[in-house]
């Protein structure tokens, strides 16, 4: 009864225009039996400790959107929705050109509707860790800077994972570590942040990006709490690492999110939020300013709703960066926008896993596929050892971590070592790491010299290439198609880029992705077969409890 009267004290003083928004105050509420009914999932990845985060200050947040809010109202916020509800940046913009629409209302409509769900215990995802508290002042700096407008993403709210450098807002990578580190801009924020977007705020994510503790819930992180699926609070995974970026992005928080991945880190929290999620090439965009695990594996790519919004915030984060040496040769001014609508599958050829026809979904894609003109080719993969890829990512975390911290962290970050990490961590294990820390462990015992760390890359590089160039040669191969982040780990392998795009919904209500995967640097070509996939299947849905 009291979370009623609170809402509707939000939202009765929200729709009288000549008041300030009132947002009521957040109160953590007993956990118990939700702890208690998932502790007997089958799954250990559904076994959650905590829901709730012990550390943010969530009302710190609701205040910095209420203040940002001013007398935004409900009856507004509804007038304004269909002109943003899932639509695409295009649409967004169209209607901002129109004068329906400008960018300080599409900004303080994020934040409402960020307000609204995740002030409500039974629809709050924690997806938000913090949110940019000069986001509509900037807003309305594009509103009267229009002339400034020559890239699609100006103007536009955009949601950052949290291991990568905002200035402004900590950058945490969800530890308890850094939960008041500030850092100068990333590269990639600096490139869209040039090109006009807003940073809206900062999404949870999985801690130190998965490779904390060894069993444990994708989408925890000491500092936001556990995230939450909006297709299935707390019944399906949110996938990881990206998960914050997943959840927020399915829920219509922002108009698009970056997210960053090792191995299946934006691709699983995709699929799992039916969005578009595109693992580049490693090179093609910067690294510089993000928390590392691997410098062989490391990228950012982008989180959308719809292929067209994944191009625009492509290429707002592309260019070469001088301190970030994998991007030097990559490919620059590639306009993924216009190029997209020239995508067709007809003529193409795709490579279908034999063992993945046995789900209907896959089938009927592939079935769509060739009434689009696609040519496809079934066949069974020959096995790829895994062997070293674990080492990869302990050895090079083990120097890229701490060359990061003693690169970007604030002066009261002391402990920087990992050995210092470690021991920090367990002075308060409850609190800190509530699954453990085996991941980090398990660098402090990691011996791996230099010249073994190039052997066993070159060697893994190797096996994940001819993984993929086996069928691709023999069959003349534009693309593989899987299943989710099925072969995430042998494109990480390969250095070979993935496009996750939804192709239906489980009977649960689980979103169900298609992945296609292709050669380096082929992402404008990857994107040009999901707006084909996309244009003919229209298959995403907004979560229910979220319209």
């Amino acid at each position: 009864m009291k979370k009623i009267l609170f809402l509707s004290l939000f939202f009765i003083l929200a729709c009288k225009p000549t008041q300030k928004t009132v947002i009521p105050a957040w109160t953590p509420y007993d956990e118990t039996e939700e702890l208690a009914k998932n502790a007997t999932n089958a799954s250990p990845r559904m076994q959650y400790k905590l829901i709730q985060s012990k550390i943010l200050d969530k009302n710190a947040m609701l205040k910095n959107i209420a203040q940002q809010l001013g007398t935004f109202s409900e009856s507004e916020y509804q007038r304004l929705k269909p002109l943003i509800l899932e639509q695409d940046i295009p649409t967004i913009q169209a209607h901002i050109q129109s004068c329906n629409l400008n960018y300080e209302k599409l900004t303080k409509w994020y934040l409402y509707r960020i307000a609204k769900f995740e002030n409500d215990k039974d629809k709050m995802l924690n997806a938000i860790v913090a949110v940019n508290p000069e986001a509509v002042n900037e807003a309305r700096k594009r509103d009267n800077n229009k002339s400034k407008y020559d890239h699609a993403i100006y103007g536009m709210p955009i949601l950052i994972k949290d291991n990568t450098n905002v200035e402004g807002m900590p950058t945490t990578a969800g530890t308890h570590l850094l939960r008041n580190n500030t850092a100068t801009d990333a590269f990639i924020i600096t490139q869209i942040k040039d090109k006009g977007a807003i940073i809206l705020g900062k999404t949870n994510l999985s801690e130190w990006a998965n490779y904390l503790f060894l069993i444990g819930p994708n989408g925890y992180s000491a500092v936001g709490g556990q995230t939450l699926n909006p297709y299935g609070r707390k019944i399906f995974d949110t996938g990881g690492s990206s998960s914050g970026s997943g959840a927020a992005i399915a829920a219509n928080y922002a108009a698009a999110a970056v997210g960053t991945e090792t191995s299946g880190s934006i691709i699983s929290p995709s699929w799992q939020h039916a969005l578009i999620g595109l693992k580049p090439t490693t090179g093609l965009l910067s690294r510089t300013g993000i928390v590392p695990i691997s410098s062989t594996l490391d990228t950012p790519g982008p989180m959308t709703k719809n292929i067209t919004d994944n191009g625009i915030l492509l290429s707002a984060m592309s260019g070469q960066d001088k301190n970030d040496p994998a991007t030097k040769n990559s490919p620059q001014n590639i306009q993924y926008l216009d190029h997209l609508k020239t995508g067709t599958l007809k003529g193409l050829r795709f490579g279908a896993i034999t063992t993945f026809l046995a789900d209907s979904i896959y089938k009927q894609s592939i079935n769509t596929i060739i009434k689009l003109g696609g040519t496809v080719v079934e066949y069974e993969p020959e096995p790829m050892s895994f062997d070293g890829f674990g080492t990869i990512l302990t050895a090079d975390m083990k120097v890229d971590l701490p060359n990061y911290l003693n690169t970007y962290a604030s002066n009261e970050v002391t402990s920087r070592s990992i050995a210092e990490i470690v021991a920090y961590n367990n002075s308060d294990a409850a609190l800190k790491i509530p699954y453990g820390q085996g991941r980090f462990d398990g660098m402090l015992s990691d011996k791996t010299t230099d010249a073994e760390l190039l052997q066993i890359i070159a060697k893994v590089r190797k096996a994940g290439v001819q993984f993929f160039e086996t069928p691709m040669v023999k069959y003349q191969l534009d693309a593989i198609l899987s299943i989710n982040n099925n072969n995430s780990g042998h494109a990480a392998a390969a250095n070979y880029p993935c496009l996750t795009i939804p192709m239906g919904y489980k009977a649960t209500g689980e979103p169900w992705g298609l992945t296609f995967i292709a050669r380096p640097y082929q992402e404008d070509a990857l994107l040009k077969m999901g707006f084909a996939f996309e244009k003919a299947t229209k298959t995403r849905k907004l979560p229910n409890d979220y319209k």
